[in-house]
């Protein structure tokens, strides 16, 4: 499996980025996608994730509706939409892929994860 980002970059605070993921072989089973992402000095961290049915997705408390994650039809890209970006999103972002049997589950955490790619920076300026 390789997962591969893009999109990233330096944005103002307040302006919006988006980040798409493509995922290259995952066939055979079926699998859920997410984004983490990981500040200097901090751990690695859930900030979207879509089950392989499409019909759940996971968001944590803290980011108040500012970002949404979908996929296509194919279900080998994933993209997240980040709005009202403030500095402290600043972070590298980590596109994420798990095997599961059930079509609705959403990975919350980083042990849940089978596969990552290799990130793309996102710095959001004052």
């Amino acid at each position: 499996v390789q997962l591969v980002e893009s999109g990233g970059g330096l944005v103002q605070a307040g302006g919006s980025l988006r980040l798409s993921c493509s995922a290259s072989g995952a066939t055979g089973s079926s699998y859920a996608l997410a984004w983490f992402r990981q500040a200097p000095g901090k751990e690695r961290e859930c900030v979207a994730s879509i089950s392989w049915s499409g019909a759940n997705t996971y968001y944590p408390d803290s980011l108040n509706g500012r970002f949404t994650i979908s996929t296509n039809n194919a279900k080998n890209t994933v993209t997240l939409q980040m709005a009202s970006l403030k500095p402290d999103d600043t972070a590298v972002y980590y596109c994420a892929l798990t095997w599961t049997g059930d079509s609705d589950y959403v990975p919350k955490a980083r042990y849940n994860i089978d596969f990552w790619g290799k990130g793309t920076l996102v710095t959001v300026s004052s």
